[in-house]
């Protein structure tokens, strides 16, 4: 991956954690993240900086979603997907 595309995924994940805390009314608490003092617009900073921050944020997302909604389940239909869109 080029540090170009980890660049817009971090931002990407910043733009989820504020989106989940609209949503949810939560605050998504981000401490080992704001501990690396990067963000996606340090654009100086090197490729594997952005990687550990993208990837720290992304768990700690998870983290606060797995503990405040527990486990998410889906319910699948028995019908494919691509079946129903043949039909409309």
């Amino acid at each position: 991956m080029q540090k170009e595309e980890l660049l817009h995924l971090h931002m990407l994940m910043v733009t989820v954690k504020k989106y989940y805390e609209s949503v949810s009314g939560d605050a998504v608490l981000t401490n080992k993240y704001d501990s690396l003092l990067i963000s996606p617009v340090h654009i100086h900073k090197n490729k594997n900086s952005h990687k550990e921050a993208l990837l720290t944020l992304a768990e700690e997302i998870v983290d606060q979603i797995h503990e405040h909604a527990g486990p998410i389940t889906a319910d699948y239909q028995s019908k494919s997907v691509s079946a129903i869109a043949m039909k409309h």
